[in-house]
């Protein structure tokens, strides 16, 4: 069980076989630390001498890109819950020798601040004589004492983890001082774009890195707006505001002395074509194009070219047949699927049982395939557009008050209500469609009322209220969860062709005259999404059924 929210791990083994260790370093301080966990680098640090060891710069090299990335990559894989930052403020190449804490040379003239204060220092640092630990957890303490802020009686933790150590002797360095590390090259100013929704081990690679090569400016651009429209699950994407503040504050904690500048991102160049101070712009090998691109548009504007720096995808070992094989956010949206994303309203005003599920969802976004799938696990499913029919029949109130309100010329010769000669009264006006569905919405949730009352009766313990219009109409009062099913536009129109045998224009104009998307997914406490196979709706749909499941018998618990 974890004890501490945030800690500092100090790893201190030699940049050669740091890689070996981070694996299982990093599982030994995911046991301890359960939400934040700061990484500082001083390899060959020792904590066991005689003097109490100093922070010292770090020269950037290639083996240190190398081990971030490992540390990023290994971190996804071992401890995704965690949310790590290797700290670089420490990481410049070695300036004029410092005399001591005061001199603007040393990495940490004063403690940094972090935005999360360390409760707890771990290192992977192993004293030869176990009796020194005492003496090495109290100079590990003051060590990162002098270099970050810290909770006052910060605990200390040395981690052994079990190491194979793969054959030193013949696989590691037999002489570190014959080592010569390749310097990485730095520039003043330095550019990359992306979405940095739901900020991962991906995205900090790619900002550790550039943090690594930027000496003076490091610019982000982020996508905004027209940018989002062709990615997967953009719903779900974070909004603008919230990913620059994360972006700053990740950035902030990682290498305070840069000078960051964020800017919106609305086409695919942005600022990286036009600044004439930037040097350097970091790509993967997947958006290596995209940088190439940016020095064509660079030569027509007689701009220097930027140094294409790239940088090596991380692996997802935790992709599915509908993600990539890449750590994405694409990939981590599609697991937001089914799960609860915001917490229900307060459901006092509502008898405890049946749970009611609010389902909405546009035209053609397979809202009532997944009402369906949803009473076969065991809910009574209230059909909106069934109960929409009985209150248009003979001698009910509504049909009396549509009559009254539109005219007799609605009706059939049987006397019943022809909806489609009512539905061209209120097209395209929406004073006389208000005037319709302030009569028709008010019966329609009568009989779901009442619908709901007998499956109390009946001792049923979930409802599904399949209601393509339940925002629109107001009836989240009735339900105790709102559920949204998605797809993208250019889907639902090929969808509503084929199924209702009309124009491409008309689907369009049917779907713009219901709430979009992303308006419905505000008010979503649990989003769904009907794009992929029917295979794949019906994990989710499990999914998200056997977490309401545990919700429920947690509120039974409670009560």
């Amino acid at each position: 069980m974890s004890m501490f929210s945030t800690g500092i791990l100090v790893l201190t083994s030699p940049l050669q076989t740091l890689p070996l260790r981070i694996a299982p370093v990093l599982s030994s301080a995911a046991q301890l630390v359960d939400r934040t966990l700061y990484v500082h680098l001083h390899p060959g640090l020792n904590l066991s001498s005689a003097s109490q060891p100093r922070p010292v710069f770090i020269p950037p090299v290639v083996d240190l890109s190398t081990l971030i990335t490992r540390l990023y990559n290994n971190a996804a894989d071992i401890c995704g819950h965690l949310d790590v930052r290797v700290l670089l403020t420490n990481i410049r190449a070695q300036p004029a020798a410092c005399s001591g804490a005061g001199t603007p040379n040393c990495p940490f003239p004063t403690p940094q601040p972090l935005f999360h204060s360390p409760e707890v220092v771990l290192t992977d640092f192993a004293p030869q004589d176990p009796h020194q630990s005492k003496q090495v957890k109290q100079c590990l303490e003051k060590y990162t004492g002098h270099c970050y802020v810290c909770r006052p009686g910060i605990s200390s933790v040395l981690l052994h983890p079990q190491i194979v150590k793969l054959q030193e002797n013949e696989d590691a360095p037999k002489n570190d001082k014959e080592q010569k590390a390749e310097p990485i090259e730095t520039y003043s100013d330095v550019v990359v774009g992306g979405t940095f929704d739901r900020l991962h081990g991906a995205h900090k690679t790619l900002l550790s890195i550039s943090c690594l090569l930027a000496n003076r400016r490091f610019v982000i651009g982020v996508c905004d707006q027209a940018m989002l429209k062709k990615k997967v699950l953009k719903e779900l994407i974070e909004p603008y505001s919230v990913r620059v503040q994360r972006l700053r504050e990740f950035l902030q904690d990682t290498k305070p002395s840069l000078q960051v500048e964020i800017v919106p991102l609305e086409d695919p160049f942005g600022v990286s074509i036009v600044d004439p101070l930037l040097k350097c712009i970091v790509v993967s090998e997947e958006t290596r194009k995209g940088g190439e691109a940016v020095n064509k548009k660079r030569i027509e504007n007689d701009l220097p070219l930027l140094v294409l720096h790239e940088i090596q995808l991380l692996k997802d070992a935790h992709h599915n047949e509908t993600e990539e094989e890449k750590i994405s956010s694409s990939s981590l949206r599609s697991r937001l699927l089914g799960t609860l994303l915001t917490p229900p309203k307060d459901p006092s005003h509502l008898p405890p049982t049946p749970y009611v599920i609010g389902l909405a969802g546009g035209s053609g976004s397979g809202k009532s395939s997944v009402a369906k799938q949803l009473e076969v696990l065991g809910a009574v499913r209230i059909d909106c557009d069934k109960l929409g029919h009985e209150v248009y029949q003979l001698d009910t109130e509504a049909y009396h008050k549509v009559l009254q309100e539109f005219g007799s010329e609605i009706l059939n010769k049987d006397k019943t209500i022809n909806r489609r000669a009512l539905a061209a009264k209120v097209f395209g006006n929406q004073e006389r469609l208000k005037c319709l569905t302030d009569i028709v919405w008010p019966e329609i949730a009568l009989l779901v009322k009442e619908t709901i009352n007998q499956a109390r009766e009946e001792g049923k313990e979930v409802c599904v209220l399949d209601a393509a219009v339940l925002l629109e109409a107001g009836w989240t009062d009735l339900v105790h969860e709102v559920w949204v099913t998605i797809i993208p536009q250019d889907e639902a129109v090929v969808r509503i062709t084929e199924r209702d045998g009309i124009s491409t224009e008309d689907a369009l104009r049917r779907l713009q005259s219901q709430w979009s998307n992303s308006k419905q997914v505000k008010h979503a406490n649990v989003v769904l999404s009907t794009l992929w196979e029917p295979e794949v709706t019906q994990k989710q749909v499990l999914k998200a059924w056997n977490l309401l499941q545990k919700r429920i018998q947690q509120k039974k618990a409670e009560r």
